[in-house]
């Protein structure tokens, strides 16, 4: 399966656009922003958990991130994370993931490599994890030598002018981004290709955005592999 596949091309998927999938179990759904594989996948999904919805124990070749977006997502039944926690398990790493009362994920699989060792856990809702540099409010949640993850705060009208020669990626997490009169309310996914540069700028309501940089030459490079 190949969703979004060509990681040359700008991708984008907003709330309006979303196609609920469900998983071989039932209970949840996925959204496939990006796909390149069945069910055992490089994926970047929105995932929605049903209430009082367990998955057996399994492991993560190449890893697997996780934002939580609302309600509370749990791992190995004692581990309770609710919105706004951000947890990167590295690969090889095994879970139980469930959800008591449902739950909103942005998930992303198999997109780490070997080297990727360590786990992570950020409440991004706690301010002592945001960093002032500059004019610009930083979560950050990862950082490598290919790749750079972080969470950013924009104020009404302020502009996101994030510039990489290795390809960018979105999600809108609170308010609006607008590009070329083109709004992209909460919810909207954008991937820009490398050596691509667009400016954006919030609303008036503002902005939050989860943010990946520096890690589409790796992707591409998987795809070549798999073909």
């Amino acid at each position: 399966m190949l969703i979004n596949a060509d990681f040359s091309q700008m991708a984008v998927v907003k709330p309006n656009d979303y196609q609920w999938v469900k998983t071989p179990r039932g209970e949840v759904e996925r959204v496939m922003l990006d796909r390149v594989g069945n069910e055992t996948a490089r994926a970047t999904s929105l995932v929605r958990y049903a209430p009082q919805t367990m998955f057996p124990e399994h492991e993560h070749p190449l890893g697997e991130e996780i934002l939580v977006l609302s309600g509370t997502f749990t791992e190995n039944g004692h581990q309770h994370y609710p919105s706004g926690w951000y947890l990167r398990n590295p690969d090889g790493s095994k879970h139980t993931p469930s959800s008591e009362n449902g739950t909103l994920i942005f998930v992303k699989l198999m997109q780490m490599s070997k080297d990727h060792t360590e786990t992570i856990r950020i409440n991004t809702q706690a301010s002592e994890n945001w960093k002032t540099i500059g004019q610009r409010l930083i979560c950050p949640l990862y950082v490598s030598h290919n790749e750079h993850t972080y969470l950013e705060k924009l104020k009404p009208h302020q502009n996101f002018d994030e510039h990489s020669l290795k390809g960018i990626e979105l999600l809108v997490i609170q308010g609006e981004l607008i590009m070329n009169g083109e709004t992209f309310p909460v919810g909207s996914w954008v991937r820009l290709p490398i050596q691509s540069s667009h400016h954006f700028y919030a609303s008036a309501a503002g902005a939050t955005l989860y943010v990946k940089t520096g890690h589409l030459s790796s992707a591409q490079n998987f795809v070549e592999q798999q073909s």
